[in-house]
């Protein structure tokens, strides 16, 4: 027998986003679905008819709804000609579907963790903030089976050379071209070259804070290491190949200034500034300039 235990027009569309329909319906249910469960709650064993009798519900829409209800294990049937239905207790119904979902959000979880997305060789993906950028430097230098060039400062070299030595270990070959000193640290073995920038390693108008990293010949990486921490990687050949040739033309000129350093100052000056007078910018000059005194300086007190 039916039995009214609370108002009707459970079937009105609230506008309250916390509903009990609208709270179902964010579970899986239809909005029929939904209105016929709460009419059960509010009064059963009943027939489709004093469902909609009771919630206001378009009969024929009931019927769809209690059989979908019952797929869903919602509710269940208890009698025959005529069918009546009882609601599943909503503490029962609730912890199913809980389950249900956690279990399917663990297995979800486990097999997206194992896609790794397709990087095309038509896009240039961008990168920022130290972190991230370290990190993905990490994970290039990781996944190398050839070679890696990287031209960078030492200051920065030095967070990587774990991997580095990894690297090496594996029988990749390094290249570095560094801006600093001190390159001790570099030295993973004969198959491992370490050239200071144009010989000497000095810093030379923002330069230094560029890190550039070229792997297998199909990959490269580029950041601003500077105030602006920002960078981008791609497997575009056309922009590894411009990546390769700047390292390689780097390479040559620390060997062309490791025979010929004297002669080509002379000609060029200090940090080949008369070259570089003409295609720097004044910020980068102004800093070639306060780097060249500095290194100067630095002579001349030792």
């Amino acid at each position: 027998m039916f039995k009214q235990i609370a108002t009707k027009n459970t079937s009105k569309k609230s506008t309250d986003a916390s509903s009990p329909v609208n709270d179902l319906q964010r579970l899986g249910f239809s909005e029929y679905e939904a209105c016929t469960y709460l009419s059960l709650l509010q009064g059963s064993p009943a027939t489709a008819y004093e469902v909609s009798k009771h919630s206001g519900l378009p009969r024929a829409n009931i019927y769809g709804a209690l059989e979908s209800l019952a797929k869903k294990r919602a509710v269940q049937p208890v009698s025959e000609n005529p069918t009546r239905y009882v609601p599943v207790e909503p503490s029962a119904l609730l912890g199913r579907i809980a389950s249900d979902v956690g279990d399917l959000c663990e297995r979800l979880q486990q097999t997206l963790e194992t896609l790794e997305p397709k990087e095309s060789p038509d896009v240039v993906w961008s990168i920022d903030g130290e972190e991230q950028i370290a990190a993905k430097v990490d994970e290039l230098i990781d996944h190398a089976l050839q070679h890696v060039w990287i031209k960078a400062s030492t200051d920065v070299l030095r967070r990587h050379a774990p991997r580095l030595k990894k690297a090496a270990a594996r029988g990749v070959k390094l290249i570095f071209v560094v801006f600093g000193e001190d390159t001790k640290f570099l030295r993973f073995g004969k198959g491992t070259k370490v050239y200071l920038h144009e010989g000497n390693g000095q810093r030379v108008g923002g330069a230094d804070n560029l890190f550039t990293i070229a792997i297998d010949y199909r990959l490269a990486l580029t950041a601003n290491l500077g105030e602006t921490l920002t960078g981008a990687y791609t497997t575009n050949p056309a922009i590894v190949r411009m990546a390769e040739t700047l390292i390689r033309h780097d390479v040559y000129m620390a060997e062309m200034m490791a025979y010929l350093g004297k002669e080509i100052e002379e000609r060029f000056g200090k940090g080949l500034i008369e070259l570089r007078r003409s295609l720097f910018s004044p910020e980068q000059m102004s800093e070639l300039t306060a780097n060249l005194e500095k290194a100067k300086k630095a002579v001349n007190e030792s």
